[in-house]
Order: structure tokens, then sequence, then C-alpha cells
């Protein structure tokens, strides 16, 4: 099934949403996107149901075809001061400050968001499975983030961050045990818990 607009109207929307809200290291990642109203692509769904071939491909369209698109990013320090929630929503918040054009309508996956500059917005419960737009946001912080994660792991190989993108797999949590946290681990998350290994 082809994921659609939300609005019928010639409504600017924008779609948001992020990426690596769950991990122990790395930025939390958002995009923000503006797709043509004669957008449509058959693959286009929550990049979580597609392969990384399937989001790289996309990305490259999204980035080609969309009106306007952006990145925001929150560092492990600022997840650290102001928690992963308000960290997703200011990394949305500075997506939308680098669009070149001001949305009309702004639709944000998931059901918490924060007024941004009067514009109106929706929360949408899987949003990235049912709009187009909010679907393309997530593939672009995907691809972004994990792209991101790549990069870091050069430096800091024990962590298989390459495959696991920071997130808290059995691998992971073993090596912060063993190597200790970096700069860029989020050290307020409960690491006593996450640390308990299943061996």
């Amino acid at each position: 099934m082809l994921l659609k607009y939300y609005s019928n109207k010639k409504t600017i929307e924008a779609g948001c949403d992020e990426a690596g809200r769950g991990c122990l290291a790395g930025p939390v990642f958002a995009a923000a996107v503006i797709l043509p109203k004669n957008f449509k692509n058959s693959i286009l769904n929550d990049s979580k149901k597609l392969t990384e071939k399937q989001r790289n491909e996309l990305r490259i369209i999204i980035e080609k075809e969309a009106l306007y698109w952006a990145i925001g990013t929150c560092s492990p320090k600022e997840i650290d001061q102001i928690n992963i929630l308000n960290a997703s929503i200011l990394s949305m918040h500075r997506a939308l400050d680098q669009l070149h054009k001001k949305p009309e309508l702004i639709l944000v996956d998931g059901n918490k968001f924060k007024d941004y500059k009067n514009i109106p917005h929706h929360c949408i419960i899987k949003g990235d499975g049912k709009y187009m737009s909010i679907a393309a946001a997530s593939i672009l912080a995907k691809t972004h983030r994990d792209e991101f994660m790549q990069k870091i792991h050069q430096d800091f190989p024990y962590y298989d961050w390459h495959k696991n993108k920071g997130y808290p797999t059995k691998f992971h949590k073993r090596a912060i045990a063993i190597h200790g946290t970096t700069l860029h681990h989020r050290l307020t998350f409960n690491m006593t818990e996450q640390l308990k290994l299943k061996l």
C-alpha cells in the first residue's frame, strides 16, 4: 500500500522523525522533510521495516527529489543534560530550523512534541508507516545516524558500533564492562541495569 500525504490540500507539510533514541552511545539524529505533492515511491515505508540496502537507496532518492530536507542532532552530553525525550524533540526543532522553506504543518512520528514557531503540528503514532513525509524523515534520520556511527567506530572499534550502531546489544554492554565508557556514551542512562549480561 502506498503511503500518502496528511492533507490533500496544497499545504506545505514537513514530516519529522528521529533515530537513536534507545541507544547507549552516539547522538540522537532527527530529520525534517518536505516532499513534492507528486512524489510517489512504492518501497517508501517506516525505516525499521526496510533493509539497510533499501534505506540507503531511498536516501539518495529522497535527498534528490525532496523539495527541502535537513538533519538535526543532539549530542550525548546534551542528552545527559535534558534527557532523551527532550533531546529528540530539540533535534527535530534543529532540523526544522535548517529547512529553507517554512512549513505550514508539521507531522511528527510518535506522541510527544513541543510547539515550534506557532506552526500547527500533529503527533501520529506509527506515522512513519502511514505518511510519506514522516517515512522519508525516518529514513534520513536513520541513515545519517548509521553513517555517523560507522565513522566513530574507526576510533573506538571495541564497541562494535559499525554493527550495533550504539544500541544495547550484549556485545556492546560487555565492551563497556571491559573498556568503560567513551565521550560518545550517554552517562545518565542507568548503566547498572544496562550492563547486566546474560552470559
